[in-house]
């Protein structure tokens, strides 16, 4: 009987999925960053985006996504502050 030795199965890098992890997170801040706090998670998504992609994320259309979102907060942020000159709103106007 012959015992074959087997090469050890490959982790796949850590950073790897952190870059992918940053993707989503960057997804998901926009996306509620358009309803709540979009002074806050704009910004956040803006950042986790872009170091997605320079990190080299697998996951680059969900961190395109996650850019245009967190774009998108500010200038939300940017219309209800010159609607009524203040960083708050209120849906009863």
């Amino acid at each position: 009987m012959q015992l074959t030795a087997q090469a050890p199965a490959r982790p796949r890098p850590v950073g790897r999925r952190d870059t992918d992890g940053m993707a989503v997170a960057s997804f998901v801040l926009g996306l509620v960053g358009l309803l709540v706090m979009n002074v806050f998670l704009g910004p956040v998504a803006i950042v986790l985006a872009g170091l997605a992609l320079w990190r080299g994320t697998t996951r680059r259309g969900r961190a395109l996504l996650g850019l245009g979102l967190g774009v998108a907060d500010l200038v939300v942020l940017a219309a209800l502050v010159a609607a009524d000159g203040t960083f708050s709103w209120s849906i009863a106007g």
